[in-house]
């Protein structure tokens, strides 16, 4: 039983550092960053272009 939540607690540390590595990425954006867009729909394209890229660039 011990072992089992060893195991959960090891996949679960390695899926938060992967949503955290990301969210450094794009933090790494500047624009995205500082939320410089005045409109939600121009800050929702951005973080989608910033996602895209980040993914296709990994």
């Amino acid at each position: 039983m011990a072992d089992l939540v060893g195991r959960l607690r090891n996949d679960s540390a390695e899926q938060r550092n992967a949503v955290e590595r990301c969210i450094n990425r794009f933090k790494q954006w500047r624009g995205l960053a500082m939320r410089t867009d005045k409109l939600a729909i121009a800050y929702q394209a951005a973080l989608r272009l910033a996602a895209i890229l980040v993914w296709a660039l990994r």
